[in-house]
């Protein structure tokens, strides 16, 4: 008897097992629902993040499209911040010029004013920064016509008179040629000095290298726009870059001797990108330094002054 008890005892508490394993329980009556529901909601939770995570990327990849391709179809404008003058609009120079309009390799009207000296020796072939016209530019002429120099400014595409606009590096070079081409009916090459301020440097220095002027004049240059654009947008990569300009390819081909300016307070296009040039030069050619001088103004600087006319002469 005490053996069948034992036997019933055991069948019972068995049953009882079974029954809370198949009503979804375990020892201590804790449903396995309920240990599931942690790992339930730990799994929402990472698969709300990881949804997040990329719908984030998504979001951000298209944006960073959207501004490359802004960066990409309006660099020109970003690089060449043009103004426009009327093309009936009277310059009131206090000294001797002449407007001359000349027609580039597209049929573009180009204009440029020729300042002139009374008795020339030569000519500064002057190609701009990137902001002004020659109505600006043009107050500084008398620097160089003093010395016995005349000047021809131009205006690039889309900038005072000159008409279309810029669109590309190999369109710049071109315009600049065709100016050069023209100025060359009307002065000895041996006689024509090159001379280029900010943006201008790169494009003066490509002049340079591919004719052969008396000399060439750099102020305020950059080491090359295509890394020194980098610097100021460091995420846009190169290859959507339209302007290289790369003074520094061009610095070694060129024969003429080359004289460099450059302020030693520039915060916009620091001196150690002539100082970069500096070790491309020829023994004939040198670096100035100018100190306190910032990136404009260098035309008006007493020391650069003194050496233009000791170059001048």
């Amino acid at each position: 008897k005490i053996n069948s008890r034992k036997t019933l005892i055991t069948l019972i508490i068995e049953k009882k097992i079974v029954g809370r394993i198949g009503a979804g329980t375990v020892d201590g009556g804790v449903s396995s629902l309920q240990i599931k529901q942690p790992y339930l909601k730990l799994s929402f939770i990472m698969k709300t993040i990881k949804f997040l995570f990329f719908s984030f990327l998504a979001i951000f990849g298209i944006i960073y499209v959207l501004i490359l391709s802004y960066v990409y179809f309006n660099q020109a404008d970003m690089v060449f911040r043009s103004s426009i003058l009327d093309h009936d609009y009277k310059f009131e120079f206090e000294q001797n010029f002449e407007e001359i309009n000349i027609s580039s390799f597209d049929g573009t009207a180009l204009h440029g004013v020729l300042f002139k000296a009374e008795k020339p020796k030569g000519l500064i072939f002057y190609l701009h920064g990137n902001k002004g016209t020659v109505a600006y530019w043009g107050n500084m002429a008398p620097q160089y016509t003093n010395l016995g120099y005349d000047i021809f400014i131009l205006d690039y595409r889309g900038f005072g008179k000159s008409g279309g606009e810029i669109e590309t590096e190999d369109q710049v070079y071109k315009d600049i040629s065709a100016a050069y081409k023209h100025l060359l009916t009307r002065y000895e090459e041996s006689k024509i000095i090159i001379t280029g301020y900010s943006i201008g440097t790169g494009l003066a220095a490509y002049l340079a290298a591919t004719n052969n002027p008396k000399a060439l004049i750099l102020q305020a240059p950059y080491y090359n726009f295509l890394e020194f654009s980098s610097r100021i947008v460091p995420y846009v990569p190169d290859f959507i870059k339209k302007f290289k300009f790369e003074t520094n390819v061009f610095m070694i081909k060129i024969k003429a001797p080359i004289y460099i300016f450059h302020g030693k307070d520039d915060q916009l296009i620091g001196i150690e990108n002539s100082v970069r040039l500096s070790k491309l030069l020829k023994p004939t050619d040198k670096l100035f330094p100018l100190d306190n001088q910032e990136h404009i103004g260098i035309n008006e600087n007493k020391d650069f002054l003194k050496e233009l006319e000791k170059i001048l002469k």
